[in-house]
């Protein structure tokens, strides 16, 4: 499959912000913080037009509260995932609920992700919720605004994402791996870089 990327689009920080605003109201009972993360967040990188979202939660204990409060909306649950990520609960949001898209809104561990669940243009965005003290979150928000602030990182990046979209891939997953080794080096530096306070 060829992933199908875009050039940075300023509409992107509109979609987060719409979906920060109905995730911030279905969140209100309990403590939570929800950032945008990714390519998507960074101005000048290609991406896939998936937002990543990231939802910190103050208590690990309501990492599975989320499900309840996510139900019935636009959101499939991937409790599939629990097992190798114990620490993170993720979803994605489609255009749609999806009982009207003909889908399941939970893949419970040992089920197969339908093949229309691959679809992007039926993907509005992913979203992963991690505790506020985890060092995943870390990794997430540092990398970020190592990239906002580092152009020379966030131009290297680009044109080894600008040569991957180019192949052949069997799903975003294969694609991941392949840009492993640039991801880890860079957010080894970022959080270093981050905890000595000189993000802005």
């Amino acid at each position: 499959m060829i992933l199908p990327f875009e050039p940075y689009n300023p509409m992107w920080k509109a979609n987060f912000d719409s979906i920060q605003h109905e995730l911030l109201t279905l969140l209100k009972p309990i403590r939570s913080r929800v950032d945008h993360i990714g390519s998507t967040a960074v101005e000048g990188l290609s991406a896939k037009p998936i937002i990543d979202i990231l939802i910190g939660l103050e208590e690990e204990n309501d990492l599975d509260r989320i499900p309840l409060l996510l139900r019935d909306k636009c959101y499939v649950y991937y409790e599939k995932y629990n097992e190798d990520m114990p620490y993170r609960r993720f979803f994605v949001a489609l255009v749609d609920r999806p009982e009207v898209l003909g889908l399941p809104e939970h893949i419970a561990p040992g089920n197969e992700i339908p093949a229309r669940l691959h679809d992007h243009s039926l993907r509005v965005a992913h979203i992963h919720t991690i505790p506020l003290n985890s060092k995943h979150w870390l990794r997430h928000i540092a990398f970020r605004d190592y990239l906002r602030a580092h152009d020379e990182v966030r131009d290297q990046y680009q044109a080894i994402k600008g040569k991957l979209v180019l192949q052949q891939w069997k799903d975003g997953n294969e694609y991941n791996h392949a840009k492993d080794e640039f991801l880890k080096e860079h957010e080894a530096k970022a959080v270093e870089w981050y905890n000595s306070g000189m993000v802005q």
